[in-house]
């Protein structure tokens, strides 16, 4: 008698117009195939760039998956994490019955994420000066407070014991502050050398909006020295974390955080958020993007069986 085929592991990646950063997520994905012989290996985004979910999903299902632990390749809980994903995977039982699907949590903040900061970090900085220098480590920016906090959360856990003078927080998008009025802050805080550390896992157009502003604003500002860290990239750190997420999405041990979610928490301005109907993103290229949305409250904190 064999034994039954271990879950598929699905990453899911959110996606960009960046040619390079889509093609990081897919080199990333082929190479998990060889951390996890036996086990099936796919990946897919939700929008922007292919191969479409939809796609991954059916080309795993055409190998005999029945079985999926889907890991989003995100940093933190935001829509995408805790409404798009979930939907999409709703909708992709729908598509193939007989499959199920268990959900992973986002990968950060993490200490093996941490590390890899800190290595980023130290490409550009003897850490010799890291006592006189201040970190701006800045993140996508969200509409949800609770993904906004998480970069803050990340920032203080770079800060702890690595004797910087300072680890502030910025933004490239959708929230405060951005990272002109963030590298403004680390100046009147006293900074005399800043380095401006991205909280992205591999390049795209947010990445290179990060590098152009901060270069703009140092170009502004002679008195002080800005030096730009890399994206963190495909990483031996990044791959065990995802194979740590995986496990952990089999043993169903996801230990998502709901007291500050907005979708189950009244969050001062975003009330109307409490309860919400959580709807896929539907992919240019995706095929069935003529299904019917799923119309149930189904976002991160819950399986997706």
């Amino acid at each position: 008698m064999t034994s039954p085929q271990p879950p598929a592991l699905l990453l899911v990646g959110h996606g960009t117009r960046d040619d390079g950063g889509a093609e990081a997520f897919r080199s990333f994905v082929d190479g998990l195939r060889d951390r996890l012989p036996g086990v099936q290996v796919g990946g897919g985004f939700i929008e922007l760039s292919p191969p479409p979910l939809a796609d991954a999903v059916a080309e795993l299902v055409a190998a005999g998956a029945t079985r999926f632990a889907a890991v989003p390749l995100v940093l933190v809980s935001a829509g995408h994490a805790k409404g798009d994903i979930p939907a999409a995977l709703v909708r992709e039982k729908e598509r193939h019955p007989g499959t199920s699907y268990a959900y992973g949590r986002p990968l950060g903040p993490h200490p093996a994420l941490l590390t890899v900061l800190e290595r980023r970090l130290d490409e550009v900085l003897d850490p010799a000066d890291r006592a006189e220098t201040t970190v701006l480590l800045v993140g996508r920016g969200s509409t949800d407070p609770d993904a906004n906090s998480e970069v803050h959360k990340a920032a203080r856990l770079l800060w702890e014991g690595r004797g910087l003078a300072g680890v502030e927080t910025a933004f490239v998008s959708l929230a405060d502050p951005d990272v002109p009025a963030g590298l403004e802050r680390c100046r009147l805080l006293g900074a005399r050398r800043i380095v401006v550390l991205p909280y992205f896992l591999f390049t795209g157009i947010l990445p290179d909006r990060v590098d152009r502003q901060a270069a703009d604003w140092a170009a502004d500002h002679p008195d002080v020295e800005v030096r730009r860290a890399g994206v963190m990239g495909a990483t031996e750190e990044l791959a065990d974390l995802v194979l740590e997420r995986y496990r952990e999405a089999l043993r169903g041990d996801v230990r998502m955080n709901c007291d500050t979610c907005m979708y189950r928490v009244a969050m001062p301005g975003f009330e109307d958020k409490v309860g919400a109907p959580q709807r896929p993103h539907h992919h240019p290229d995706d095929p069935g993007h003529h299904h019917h949305h799923h119309d149930g409250h189904n976002h991160g904190h819950s399986h997706a069986h």
